[in-house]
């Protein structure tokens, strides 16, 4: 049996919750096309966002350890996949479109520069006077225009709503700017999600790559309510008990019941709230004044004692604040480099200068850049041993 989009379509009317939002009711693309015979609009986004090359270099931009620090560490790429995965069983929980989600999710790194954090720290900073850099726009940007994959538009063309999705992404670390994007409304519920499940993936895979590391160890932990509750859940025993170390069979049995139990609440709360809302429609959904992808209130305090513990003991340790450090040095380098010689951008770069101005041409290139390529351009520019 073969289903059209058409059929796929009716499937999602029947399976989803009120407020899910159907592909056939999309608000379309700013290029009209002809849709896919076998695929929704949002399947078709989906495929559109994983062949990108933006898409392909997230395996080698950091998410908090560089790449050559470890192959068993996660990457920008890996991050995203665990949050598109996370999205995906929270929309299926509670009647929200999967396909929606998943693009989303698929989506919102894609502006990241090189080296975290604190590479899209020293570009917003030499671009201070052109504007800034944030790697929320620059997602958008790489979809609607640096992307060139089609002989009829720029970018990729995709639907309205996984626009929408990208521009009101907002975390603890991302700040929306949706002004073209009804900013009176809040992100429909897939959106949402991909928010929470964003915070979520990097709350725990952070804390588990701490772990790993040996920069954060069990005892560090001990009196922070959550991680009690997980080693109890186990029948671990409490912190003050528990080696430096834990076992790497430990350390995946208490990663994932923290996923599982965070899960749980988000899923029971969410519920909740749409309960008490009594919305029926996406657009209600969206002019609450409240987002409903949310954890309860003991829940949301608990993850805010992980992330301030991450904050002091990870992100600031010294380690990674050194290689900090040594990043912007090899950004900013690079920005001077190129913005004081042009010539030495290669060909295809220079041609586009004329279109966008020389700081937002460098800019958008070192964005682009994996690690491990900027680390060799820098290389390549400032070793007088090394051939260009």
């Amino acid at each position: 049996m073969i289903f059209t989009r058409e059929q796929l379509e009716d499937l999602e009317s029947q399976q989803l919750a009120p407020y899910g939002m159907r592909s056939k009711n999309s608000r379309g693309r700013l290029y009209p096309e002809d849709e896919a015979e076998y695929r929704t609009r949002y399947q078709r986004d989906r495929d559109r966002i994983l062949h990108t090359t933006a898409f392909r270099r997230l395996e080698y931009k950091t998410q908090v350890f560089i790449n050559y620090e470890g192959d068993y560490y996660r990457t920008r790429l890996t991050h995203t996949l665990e949050v598109t995965q996370i999205g995906r069983t929270l929309a299926r929980a509670i009647g929200a479109n999967e396909d929606l989600t998943e693009a989303i999710c698929l989506a919102h790194d894609l502006g990241h520069p090189p080296f975290g954090h604190s590479g899209e720290t020293i570009l917003s900073r030499l671009m201070r006077d052109q504007g800034g850099f944030d790697h929320n726009k620059q997602s958008f940007r790489i979809v609607t225009e640096l992307e060139r994959r089609y002989p009829d538009f720029p970018g990729l063309n995709l639907s309205y709503e996984v626009l929408e999705g990208l521009v009101k992404h907002e975390t603890e670390y991302d700040i929306a700017d949706s002004r073209d994007f009804n900013p009176d409304l809040r992100g429909d519920i897939e959106a949402q999600i991909a928010n929470v499940a964003d915070e979520m993936t990097y709350t725990a895979h952070d804390l588990d790559d701490g772990l790993r590391s040996g920069m954060i160890t069990a005892p560090m932990l001990a009196g922070l309510a959550l991680w009690e509750i997980v080693l109890k859940s186990i029948g671990e025993p409490d912190s003050a008990e528990t080696g430096a170390e834990l076992e790497d069979l430990t350390r995946h049995r208490v990663v994932r019941r923290l996923i599982g139990i965070e899960m749980n609440d988000l899923i029971h709360s969410t519920d909740q709230r749409l309960r008490e809302s009594g919305v029926r429609s996406v657009d209600e959904l969206q002019r609450l004044p409240y987002n409903v992808v949310s954890f309860s209130e003991d829940m949301r305090r608990r993850n805010r004692e992980i992330k301030d513990f991450l904050y002091n003991n990870m992100y600031r340790h010294y380690r990674v604040m050194r290689m900090a450090v040594k990043a912007e040095r090899i950004v900013k380098d690079l920005f001077d480099a190129y913005c004081s010689e042009p010539m030495i951008l290669p060909k295809h770069i220079q041609d586009v200068i004329a279109e966008r101005g020389l700081e937002h041409t460098v800019c958008d290139y070192i964005a682009g850049m994996t690690d491990r390529f900027a680390i060799e351009e820098h290389t390549k520019l400032f070793d007088p041993t090394r051939l260009p």
